[in-house]
Order: structure tokens, then C-alpha cells, then sequence
């Protein structure tokens, strides 16, 4: 049905679970049904040690926010200087909080789009404020230093994956096995990883024969490393209804696991 293009399709979605919710809707609203299974879990880190932290670091001149989660956790840290977003749904959590974005991505969502941005170029002697999550990719921080900027990082909160119980990943594995997951949206290298790390060994087979939807194009190449013949698609981009068309152009194979 037009209407309807995910009929009948059951998606795995491996966001957090405070975010996975307007993925579920768009998914349900196309015909489908989510299956939420968060691998990656936010834990905020608390004020006092952010405030130790800020301690030591100069006030910036730019402030780059990574992630919802690092608006969600870190404005209230974020000063004075002006405010950098990753992507677009980072640029709207920050502008729901009624804050402006003086500097996002013309075109991308991601660290290499950013720096392609004027104010990011020449960023000689300014300082630079990267609010984030525990560890991650130091692309930006990298090449901000090599163009002569100063750089810190503020990590607001911590990523884990779930601690699930032996029930809860039998019921998963059943229905990866079973057939009633058609496709995987997979947003991070780091969920892929901890998808794998949470599965059975038993189970990673049916997960290879699973079609993958990622809107980040290093998670094709984990992919290709890790569950080598894995059918992977890639998004025009993170948001709900960029990942809903991706599944919609795989409906037709992923439904034909359960005919």
C-alpha cells in the first residue's frame, strides 16, 4: 500500500531509548513495527565534576555541541562564545532551548561537514569548547588544532552499552532467528559494535542476513569488516522520516524474510 510502505516489516532500532521514540512513531506511521532495543545507554555525568573540569579550561570562543545528548547534558556549560552544531537535530535541541546557532553545516550532519564551515577555518589563537560524551571520534579536535585553535573537551555524560538479562537477549536472539526483524537501523559505529557484543555469537549469523539502514557512512565499512556479505543501506541523513524511506526501498526484500 502507499500508504503503508513498511507493512508488515519488523524494524530493529538500537537508539537510546529517550530517542528512539519519533523513529517508533514514524515506523508505526508507515506500517511497520519497532522494535526497540537500545545498545547504547546515556548516563549524565554530575555538575560538580563538570564544574572540577571546567576549572582549568579558559572560557571559549566557540562552542561545539556533538550531540542531542551533549545539549540535553551540557548547555548550561556551553558560556558565551558562539554555537556550533554537528547536525540538525543537534541545531534544533539547541534552538528548542531557545538558543542560537551561529554555525551548522551548510549540507552533512556529521564532523567533516562542520569543518568545512568559514568560521572553522581559519580559528588561529581562538578557543574551542568540544561538549561530548565520554570518548569518540577527534576528528574535529585534530584538525581545529592543526588550524591553530586551542581546544578542550567537556564530557557531560558517559555511553555504555545495556546491562540486559539472559531472558531479554533470548528474546531478541528468538526474533532475529525467527525472522521477525526485516532490517536493522544501526546509528554509530559504536552501536554496531555493541549490538554484536550484546548478541550471541549463535546469533550474528542471522544478523548478517539482516538488511542494515545507517545514516553514517563508517558504519558501512564496520560492516563490510565485521559481518562481511551483510546487506547495508545508507540514509540521506539521521533524522526519522530520511531513515523511514531508506527501510521503505529495502520493504520488498526485508518483507520477503517472512513470506
Amino acid at each position: 500500500m502507499a500508504d503503508a510502505p513498511l507493512a508488515g516489516v519488523g524494524v530493529l532500532i538500537t537508539r537510546p531509548a529517550l530517542q528512539a521514540g519519533e523513529l517508533v512513531a514514524a515506523i508505526e506511521a508507515a506500517g511497520g513495527r519497532g522494535i526497540v532495543f537500545p545498545v547504547i545507554e546515556i548516563a549524565p555525568r554530575s555538575p560538580q565534576d563538570i564544574e572540577a573540569d571546567l576549572a582549568s579550561m579558559a572560557d571559549p570562543d566557540i562552542v561545539i555541541f556533538i550531540s542531542r545528548n551533549a545539549v540535553e547534558h551540557g548547555l548550561a556549560w556551553a558560556g558565551s562564545g558562539a554555537i556550533a552544531a554537528v547536525g540538525p537535530a543537534t541545531a534544533a535541541a539547541i534552538e528548542a532551548a531557545a538558543r542560537v546557532v551561529d554555525i551548522r553545516p551548510a549540507a552533512g550532519f556529521d564532523s567533516e561537514s562542520l569543518l568545512e564551515e568559514p568560521q572553522l577555518k581559519d580559528v588561529r589563537g581562538r578557543t574551542i569548547r568540544i561538549i561530548r560524551g565520554n570518548g569518540g571520534r577527534e576528528l574535529l579536535a585534530t584538525t581545529l588544532r592543526e588550524r591553530g585553535a586551542i581546544v578542550d573537551y567537556l564530557e557531560v555524560y558517559s555511553r555504555r552499552a545495556p546491562d540486559y538479562t539472559a531472558a531479554e537477549i533470548a528474546d531478541i536472539t528468538r526474533q532475529f532467528e525467527g525472522g521477525e526483524i526485516d532490517t536493522a537501523v544501526v546509528m554509530s559505529v559504536e552501536s554496531l559494535r555493541n549490538l554484536l557484543a550484546l548478541l550471541p555469537p549463535s546469533c550474528h549469523r542471522a544478523l548478517a542476513e539482516t538488511p542494515l539502514v545507517t545514516p553514517a557512512s563508517r558504519v558501512i565499512k564496520e560492516v563490510t569488516d565485521r559481518l562481511p556479505g551483510c546487506p547495508v543501506t545508507l540514509a540521506d541523513g539521521p533524522g526519522a522520516d530520511e531513515i523511514v524511506r531508506a527501510i521503505a526501498a529495502l520493504a520488498p526484500h526485508s518483507s520477503g524474510k517472512n513470506s
